[in-house]
């Protein structure tokens, strides 16, 4: 496959420098609007397919920047913020699953150039499957690290369960996120995130804890239609989720490289949902570490940057060359 060169698109430097610790530059560019992304490494020896991050519900490119430099060798590593998160705007109609799955296409082909090996996590999972069988000659490989999945035929972690509950029902939803998300302060907020995500906090790295919080703080300042945004995506989610033949399906499809990485205590998707994909994807390549929750980039990126660099090594080493 002849990698097809990104078409143009208006791209000016970001007035944020969130993910500077981690050596990563910002930019936005026009895609039928601003979107917000960053890049890591350097401009040179990008000879190797390169490597677009997908973030989840409620993340943003900050999820990437444990891994991203270590990627950056020999090809380019990018993350971008979907419609609705990080520094990206967005609005009830452009937070879905699928409007976001059509502005990946289009980051791809307009930013980065085709084709790419996609790196999701949960929704960012989700959405680069949405992708991938959309639009399968911009992707070389698939990467899915805990990524949303259909929920095992059993009782759900309670407090998810709740909390999504809550988000689906009209009304209510609306009302949880204005009453109890958007009043929370920046450091709540983030800390709340990380006692969901990861099985042991304490792994939570400060430097990252303290560009979080930063984050936070300036997305609270400035994204008013974050709370319509936010339901919107989970509700999407939800509901393509919740089609278990079709999503079934969407993966049996997948006609490129997949590696599966999972975390055994994971309490937003289940380590046996991710096994019920895997059996009925046997060319998948399958990891899932015990004590590991939803966000293993995050919590144990050394573990994540090991693997993916093996695999990366076996399946694509001919194609960088």
């Amino acid at each position: 496959m002849k990698p097809a060169p990104a078409k143009p698109a208006a791209v000016k430097p970001a007035p944020w420098a969130f993910a500077a610790p981690w050596g990563a530059r910002g930019y936005v560019s026009d895609l039928d609007g601003p979107v917000h992304w960053i890049e890591f490494g350097s401009q040179a020896s990008q000879e190797g397919t390169p490597v677009v991050f997908v973030h989840g519900l409620g993340g943003s490119h900050l999820n990437w920047c444990l891994i991203g430099p270590q990627l950056a060798a020999g090809r380019r590593a990018v993350a971008l913020d979907l419609h609705g998160f990080g520094l990206t705007p967005g609005s009830r109609l452009t937070s879905t699953v699928r409007r976001n799955a059509r502005l990946l296409e289009k980051f791809v082909r307009e930013v980065t150039g085709t084709p790419v090996i996609l790196v999701g996590n949960s929704m960012g999972g989700l959405i680069s499957i949405v992708h991938t069988t959309a639009a399968p000659d911009t992707v070389r490989g698939l990467v899915l690290i805990d990524p949303a999945l259909p929920p095992p035929r059993r009782a759900p972690d309670r407090q998810v369960a709740s909390q999504f509950l809550a988000f689906a029902l009209p009304g209510l939803g609306e009302l949880y996120v204005r009453q109890v998300m958007s009043r929370r302060t920046p450091q709540l907020a983030v800390q709340r995130v990380i006692e969901l995500c990861f099985a042991d906090p304490s792994r939570a790295d400060p430097a990252m804890l303290a560009a979080s919080i930063a984050l936070a703080a300036e997305r609270q300042n400035q994204d008013h239609a974050y709370a319509a945004s936010f339901l919107a995506a989970s509700r999407s989610l939800m509901r393509v989720v919740g089609q278990r033949r079709r999503y079934w399906e969407m993966m049996a499809s997948v006609r490129v490289p997949v590696l599966l990485i999972g975390g055994e205590a994971d309490r937003l998707v289940s380590a046996a949902s991710m096994r019920q994909a895997a059996a009925r994807n046997p060319s998948w390549e399958t990891v899932i570490w015990p004590g590991v929750g939803h966000t293993p980039q995050l919590e144990v990126p050394d573990n994540v940057i090991g693997t993916l660099r093996d695999w990366l090594a076996r399946r694509f080493a001919a194609s960088a060359r």
